[in-house]
């Protein structure tokens, strides 16, 4: 775990990330929280605590006695989720300075495709 934010968060977010990655497909099983525990080196209650929280968004579910699974349909909403993230994070901050600078949709759109790094 790397900054400030709280452990259980970077965590969750780092399932997510692995779910919209691929390399927990969905239906996939997931490690316990002992085993997420340990290879991040935190408290097993901190990582219940960050997969509690894809269990309540539906990302994750238990399966009594045999263990966490990822739910169908699991990597289009986090998808979903992080496009609205961005374009509310991201995009309408940009379209707001472009406007404020008389930048023109269109003229905005050539930058973004005419960007070396894009």
């Amino acid at each position: 775990m790397d900054d400030d934010r709280p452990l259980f968060r970077q965590l969750a977010e780092r399932i997510e990330k692995q779910i919209i990655e691929g390399s927990l497909p969905e239906g996939g099983q997931v490690p316990s929280i002992n085993e997420f525990a340990a290879f991040h080196r935190i408290n097993p209650a901190t990582a219940l605590k960050g997969v509690s929280l894809l269990v309540d968004a539906g990302v994750l579910y238990k399966r009594r006695g045999i263990g966490m699974f990822v739910s169908d349909g699991a990597r289009e909403a986090l998808l979903s989720a992080r496009r609205a993230t961005f374009r509310d994070e991201f995009v309408r901050p940009l379209v707001a300075e472009a406007r404020a600078l008389g930048i023109t949709p269109d003229e905005l759109a050539t930058m973004i495709r005419e960007d070396p790094t894009a």
